[in-house]
Parts: structure tokens; sequence; C-alpha cells
């Protein structure tokens, strides 16, 4: 097992919008005595300032929240502090989320339904300065990467094209959008206009039978990764 340096634990800080999660891993992590969590934010926004607060060492990062979600906040936090060590948590485990994560800086990836043992391993090896991906998702990008046809029509999509995409996948409606990122209603229909006419769609419901072909949605995950 990999272990801390000098006997100095692993500072790790959570970053989930969800509470039950939040203590979940907090507690588990607890329990280990190579590591402690020094900061637990309930959104990106929030993991802004707490990563510039407690520089820890590894920040477990949720991709999908209201507001501000993991994508934007991974780029935004590796743009003012470069040396920081992220790993995404998804459970949505093919196609554009896991590239975009990389390319916003993330260095691991793992899936929501991973064991404690993994997640613990992945934490471990990010702090020592490797990257991680969970060996399921590996393999599904391996066997199908961004789908036989070809990359993914949501590749063509802004970052805060897809940020809002994807509550308009989640069902999030315009004054809800409107309110978690701070933007006008008028503003949030305008990025909606953008986004069918990039995927030429013209309905929420097109939308999101094209996010689940190309692994946007976690709606009809299945618990067997080979599916």
């Amino acid at each position: 097992m990999l272990v801390a340096q000098n006997n100095v634990p692993i500072t790790v800080m959570l970053v989930n919008d969800q509470e039950l999660v939040r203590s979940g891993l907090a507690r588990l992590i607890a329990d280990q005595e190579d590591m402690q969590v020094v900061a637990v934010a309930s959104s990106g926004e929030e993991a802004l300032h707490m990563a510039d607060e407690f520089r820890p060492d590894v920040i477990l990062m949720e991709v999908k929240m209201d507001g501000m979600g993991g994508m934007a906040a991974t780029q935004r936090i590796v743009q003012h502090w470069p040396e920081a060590r992220i790993i995404a948590m998804s459970a949505l485990e093919v196609g554009l989320i896991p590239t975009r994560m990389f390319r916003a800086g993330a260095v691991g990836f793992i899936s929501n339904c991973v064991t404690v043992q993994e997640m613990l391993r992945a934490v471990r090896l990010v702090h020592a300065g490797e990257r991680y991906i969970s060996p399921r998702i590996a393999m599904r990008l391996a066997l199908n990467p961004f789908h036989e046809k070809g990359k993914s029509p949501f590749d063509e999509l802004s970052e805060r094209e897809l940020q809002v995409a994807l509550m308009l996948i989640d069902c999030h409606k315009i004054n809800h959008i409107s309110d978690q990122l701070s933007l006008s209603p008028k503003t949030v229909y305008s990025y909606r206009y953008r986004i069918f006419e990039k995927l030429g769609l013209s309905s929420n419901v097109e939308l999101t039978i094209l996010a689940a072909k190309h692994g946007l949605s976690d709606v009809n995950t299945s618990s067997n990764p080979y599916k």
C-alpha cells in the first residue's frame, strides 16, 4: 500500500453538492491513517475559495453539480494553481466528460461506482505524482472512444454551452439555470438556442436522446460497465 511520506497525512478536499455523499466520503477518508480531510465544498464556487485557502494535496471533484460544475471549477483552480492534483468523480464514464475533465486539468478520473479501496488507491497514486483512471473507464474508452462514428457532437460546444446543456439534460428549468449560473433568463435562452443550432436539434427531448447516445446522461447507466 502506498503511504504518505514522513508520516505526514495526505490532505484531501471534497467537492460534491450532495450532503450524504460528502459525509460518507469524509468519514471513509477520516478512517485512513495516512489521510486527512481539510476542506469540504458543496459547489464549484466554494471549491475555488477553499482550494486557494487550504491548498490540499488532492481534490476529489464531482463533475456534475448545480451552478459552477466540476469541469469549470477544475479549469479555474488549475489556472490559478497549476500544481493542483484533482481527481474527477462522475457516473458518466464514456465519451466527452472524461476527456473534457482531463483537458480542464484533472489528473485522475474515477467512476462513482468504484470500490472504497480503488478510490483510496487513486488518492494515493495521484498524491505520489501519477495519473489515475478507473480500469472500467479506461476499458470502455479503449473499446469505444468517442463512439465508433467519430468524435462527439458535443465537442463543438464551449465550456459554458456544455454546462448549460448538462443542466438542460437534467431537466432543470430556464429560471433555475439562470439562478444557479448567475445569468439572466434571456442569456440562458441564447445559450440554449446556440446549443440546439450547433447540434442540429429543436427540443430538449432531442437533446436528452443525443446526450444518452454519447454518454452525457446517466439516466440509464447500468451497474455493469461492459453492457
